[in-house]
């Protein structure tokens, strides 16, 4: 709102059959002026704009600092720190009398942070075309590979078929995979640094030299 006016009242008055609250808010409303121009605070019956609080000058330049707004521009991308990797669930085009709609499929993200991505029907399993209604609960993976500035929509590739929407294991590999997350079985050369002798125990010499927390 332009004005806030706050007041009040005694309800006292009212109860007693007197009613001062409607002459107290005409008179009230008579002392502010609006100015269509400028957003007023009307405070105490003074009267202050957001210019009043800023030096005219012709030059921009011999402002203040704490009246200028800064202003930037992105020259470079210096990492990339998301993984481009989305969990969503793809859809037929409206139009179905585009050409785009023998082409491409709408991809979904789950998270609305993630732009919607045209994908390719050839990556999409081989009777969606004609049974789309058989996938409206499968999760799938889509990488974002590129978004042009003219276009809604991000283009992108479909990496995998997740399983069912609401299952433990599709939602977990899904959110493991957004993130960047390897969950992939550890090497052979992982293993080989554990311990071959089983069973194995704590041996006396590394108890002596650490601290027991179990």
């Amino acid at each position: 709102p332009d004005v806030i006016i706050e007041a009040q009242f005694d309800d006292n008055d009212a109860e007693h059959g007197q009613d001062p609250s409607q002459d107290l808010l005409a008179e009230d409303i008579k002392k502010l002026s609006l100015d269509t121009g400028e957003k007023v605070k009307a405070v105490g019956g003074a009267h202050r704009t957001k210019q009043d609080d800023v030096p005219k000058v012709n030059d921009p330049k011999l402002l203040p600092d704490k009246f200028l707004q800064r202003t930037a521009k992105v020259v470079y991308i210096l990492e990339k720190k998301h993984s481009r990797a989305a969990t969503g669930f793809i859809k037929l085009l409206a139009d179905k009398n585009s050409e785009l709609f023998k082409k491409c499929a709408m991809f979904s993200p789950v998270d609305h942070r993630v732009p919607r991505a045209y994908v390719s029907l050839a990556d999409c399993p081989a009777d969606f075309p004609s049974r789309p209604e058989d996938y409206s609960n499968t999760l799938f993976i889509c990488r974002i590979v590129d978004w042009k500035e003219d276009s809604n929509f991000a283009t992108g590739q479909m990496a995998k078929s997740l399983g069912q929407a609401g299952e433990i294991e599709p939602e977990t590999e899904g959110i493991l995979t957004e993130y960047g997350v390897d969950f992939s079985d550890f090497s052979s050369e992982v293993l080989e640094c554990l311990p071959q002798n089983l069973p194995w125990v704590i041996s006396s010499g590394e108890l002596a030299k650490r601290r027991d927390l179990r």
